[in-house]
């Protein structure tokens, strides 16, 4: 035990410099960014699937709960919010980056994401116009810092900082946890479990990106870089994983019923592009 817990710890330490590095990046990318990506999402019409897809792949701290906040005020559509769930990366990307994984690899899993979000996004759009002509409301919409009391206003150094001791945690805890379960029960039991059944792993890896924090992400990432589970089980948990803007979701948008319908949307779009995925063995 004790060694795997020296392991963990040996392997997750030399992740900081990585992550505070691409965190680094992505604040200053956010903070020259955000604004102008919230009134560009805000103004793109029936465009909005795509630019939301778009604007969800790059490394943006919030931009869920942003596209949430716009939902709730029914600035944006519905296709549009699930194009920004399904394509938002939260902690992949950092982690996969400080993990070295190859660049091409990274760019395929985007790729996925904006792809399933903006196709998505459309066919919802679409239906919806079909059933039910949707007036956009002009309600007033809180500022993102103030609703969520969050950092994005420190320097871009001490949010970096801050972000990095965040993950660097999570990834000892999440690290650990999957260590310790391969230890006991089996690599081959474990990965035998999700692997081989087309079905079961989508299944399970969806409901862990329902978790709304970075946790999810985490999780469905170190179990991929552990060769846990397979790229399509991946796939199905980042699809449906969209940070904490579920939560924000269930806060700001009025309707729990109508909250459920998007969660369940979100949770089925993702799981079924993973068992598709399974089924026939694609790969990267």
């Amino acid at each position: 035990m004790l060694e795997i817990i020296e392991e963990t710890l040996i392997d997750s330490i030399k992740l900081i410099p990585f992550l505070f590095i691409t965190y680094l990046i992505m604040e200053y990318i956010e903070h020259k960014t955000s604004e102008h990506s919230k009134e560009t999402i805000k103004k793109s019409g029936r465009f909005g699937p795509l630019i939301g897809s778009l604007l969800g792949i790059f490394p943006q701290c919030g931009f869920s709960v942003s596209a949430t906040n716009l939902y709730a005020a029914r600035v944006i559509t519905l296709g549009t919010l699930i194009s920004v769930y399904l394509s938002t990366s939260d902690e992949m990307l950092p982690i996969f980056i400080s993990e070295s994984v190859p660049i091409e690899i990274i760019l395929k899993i985007l790729l996925i994401k904006f792809i399933v979000g903006f196709i998505a996004g459309f066919i919802i759009d679409f239906i919806l116009r079909k059933v039910k002509k949707n007036k956009t409301e002009e309600e007033k919409i809180m500022d993102l810092c103030e609703k969520e009391h969050c950092h994005c206003k420190d320097s871009i150094i001490k949010s970096a900082l801050k972000h990095t001791l965040h993950i660097f945690i999570f990834i000892i805890i999440i690290s650990l946890i999957i260590n310790i379960l391969i230890y006991f029960i089996g690599e081959d039991t474990i990965r035998g479990a999700l692997q081989n059944k087309p079905v079961i792993g989508p299944i399970i890896s969806g409901l862990i990106g329902l978790i709304p924090n970075c946790a999810a992400s985490v999780i469905i990432t170190q179990m991929y870089l552990e060769k846990v589970i397979t790229f399509s089980t991946l796939i199905s948990g980042l699809l449906v994983g969209a940070g904490v803007g579920l939560a924000v979701l269930f806060k700001t948008n009025k309707g729990i019923k109508e909250n459920v319908k998007v969660t369940l949307l979100l949770y089925f779009i993702g799981v079924t592009i993973g068992i598709i995925m399974e089924m026939f063995k694609i790969i990267i």
